[in-house]
């Protein structure tokens, strides 16, 4: 027992196994193994390492966003006269965010006062006071109904409301929006991304971006690819939608900011790419974007408003990208990795060789070496306790 176990040890330190290794003289298999090892080869190195540059490590972007417009517009409205609108008018929210909308059409009901009222048809008809539940408010109602069924117009009833009277018509009334002046209108992105795991920080007001250049430039794809200062109708062209029809009903623009920086280089190499998409639903059911604000103002004592049905243009900036820089740890792990790839060209053509081609019988055999289950004899020694050196010279003397 104890040889035995001295046996063991002295295999398991003092000897090294290879595997066996059967040279194959066939030419289609021979151009087939080449042929798998040269796509594997131009993949890892075109595509793993050019392409995906797989001898860097990456690290994800921070970004921060803010937004300023110009532009001024100007309406003619019954019951409120000439208006101009400046940003702190058509832009929401004002302070300018990542995600803002720019009023391009509305419609008002000027002077509302809480008080007693019709309701509009949406929220309801009625022939008498038994269809007019009090305190209870339909789903588009206007106001807290009173119990009382009252003439809407000549020709229709609905229910008396408490609420902001008049209430807000707007079936085919125009609407004397901004379509022409807004199109003009200018946005200015100030973008700052930082790399926190290469502690670099970026701004869209890259190198070639000064003072005055500023001044004079507006973004063009290809005539001032890194300008900041953006056409509205540009943007929405760009998108591939029509400015006029979009601003009639709404709709929405997203700006795509991406920062694709290879930091091997300088990082005056690093800039912004911009790109333009519209965010429009496939079906034509609630087609649009409009939301509702109101300016208050007291008068004679009483508080009244105007309301208005803003329908606009929802920009959406979106800032995405990363940085990638050598890292020898992903360099050593990529090859490795290519290395592993390389096996394939070996699996598949001993697939070839012992399952599909007429020889198969024979590279078997030359491949494989069949033992018998047989247990030692009396006074024999266990094959499995003798030295590996004895079993390569009794492989010898049997080949």
């Amino acid at each position: 027992m104890a040889r035995r176990l001295q046996d063991e040890l002295a295999a398991f330190f003092f000897e090294y196994d290879t595997p066996r290794m059967v040279l194959v003289r066939n030419k289609k298999v021979g151009i087939v193994f080449r042929l798998i090892q040269l796509v594997v080869l131009v993949y890892v190195i075109g595509w793993v390492f050019v392409y995906e540059k797989g001898y860097q490590t990456s690290s994800s972007l921070i970004s921060s966003v803010s937004v300023k417009l110009k532009g001024l517009a100007m309406t003619q409205l019954q019951g409120l006269g000439p208006q101009v609108w400046d940003v702190a008018d058509y832009v929401f929210p004002a302070q300018g965010d990542s995600s803002f909308v720019v009023m391009t059409n509305f419609i008002v009901t000027p002077k509302q006062a809480q008080d007693y009222c019709a309701e509009h048809p949406e929220g309801g008809t009625c022939k008498d006071n038994s269809g007019c539940t009090p305190g209870k408010a339909e789903r588009k109602a206007q106001g807290i109904r009173t119990g009382k069924c009252v003439a809407f117009n000549s020709t229709v009833q609905t229910c008396e409301i408490f609420g902001w009277c008049p209430v807000e018509v707007d079936d085919n009334i125009p609407r004397p929006a901004l379509l022409r002046e807004a199109e003009n209108f200018t946005l200015f992105i100030k973008n700052t991304i930082s790399f926190p795991r290469f502690k670099v920080t970026r701004r869209n007001l890259v190198e070639e971006v000064n003072a005055s250049y500023m001044k004079t430039c507006l973004y063009h794809k290809t005539l001032h690819p890194l300008c900041p200062v953006f056409n509205l109708g540009y943007i929405v062209q760009a998108s591939g939608q029509d400015f006029s029809s979009l601003s009639e009903e709404g709709g929405a623009v997203g700006i795509a900011i991406d920062w694709d920086c290879d930091l091997d280089w300088h990082v005056r190499h690093c800039k912004p790419i911009y790109e333009f998409h519209g965010l429009y639903g496939e079906k034509n059911l609630s087609q649009g974007f409009n939301f509702r604000f109101a300016r208050h103002y007291v008068e004679n004592g009483t508080n009244h408003r105007h309301l208005f049905k803003v329908f606009g243009i929802r920009f959406d900036i979106l800032v995405d990208g990363k940085a990638g820089k050598f890292d020898i740890i992903a360099t050593m792990t990529t090859i490795g990795s290519g290395i592993g790839i390389f096996g394939v060209a070996t699996v598949l053509c001993d697939l070839l060789l012992l399952h599909i081609l007429p020889k198969r019988h024979y590279y078997k055999q030359k491949k494989f070496k069949y033992a018998e289950d047989m247990g030692p004899g009396a006074g024999e020694h266990d094959p499995a306790a003798t030295s590996s050196t004895l079993g390569l010279q009794e492989n010898m003397r049997t080949s």
